[in-house]
């Protein structure tokens, strides 16, 4: 498989053989992976001139997948050295968040995962608001964290240490840590909230 859009055209190779041309080129990084473009032969010049055009189309059209394929959740922008010990309380069959603690793991919090049956029960008794409830709820260092949360928004959390009950990604948005389909990414906004159910935005996403 291409690596990075990276291609060197290792070889010749231009065949003219039962009025079909060939051209060949291989991945930079390894000889096994090959891919051939098929013209028909006509003016060999055009024949050259039209494989050199669909080889650029091809290269660039690398340059969009590899580059969706790296998360932007990946980075980090809080520095924080506290308390990483979360736990987190999700369904049995849940996929998703799964997704939402390895992109934990991959930021240094070290994941409790705990299987419940009864998750209603769990967002009762810590008070969620029903409007700002999603699929698993955690807690870290006396706070709660719900729904698909990402790890930078819980750094600062726990660095400026405000008044608050928690924070929340409420339902699933696709885009959002472990709900990444392709290059879909909707808007959303983490919302922080306080026992008494007041709530306001803690950070909002437009375009990430």
């Amino acid at each position: 498989m291409v690596q990075r859009g990276l291609l060197l055209v290792n070889s010749k190779i231009l065949q003219v053989r039962n009025q079909i041309l060939y051209l060949t080129f291989f991945d930079a990084t390894s000889i096994y992976d090959q891919t051939a473009i098929v013209l028909p032969v006509g003016n060999k010049r055009m024949q050259l001139v039209n494989a050199i055009v669909l080889l650029s189309v091809f290269i660039s059209s690398l340059s969009s997948p590899v580059i969706a394929s790296e998360s932007v959740w990946h980075r980090e922008t809080e520095s924080y050295s506290g308390i990483l010990n979360i736990t987190v309380y999700r369904s049995p069959s849940c996929s998703c968040c799964g997704g939402w603690m390895e992109h934990l793991k991959r930021h240094g919090f070290q994941v409790k995962d705990i299987k419940a049956i009864d998750m209603e029960a769990i967002k009762q008794k810590y008070n969620l608001p029903k409007e700002l409830t999603s699929c698993h709820t955690a807690l870290i260092d006396g706070y709660v964290i719900e729904g698909h949360v990402p790890a930078d928004d819980i750094k600062r959390l726990l660095k400026e240490k405000p008044q608050l009950t928690g924070l929340s990604v409420p339902q699933m948005p696709v885009g959002t840590p472990g709900m990444e389909v392709g290059n879909k990414k909707e808007p959303f906004a983490v919302i922080s909230f306080k026992k008494n159910g007041e709530f306001k935005v803690f950070k909002e996403y437009r375009s990430y």
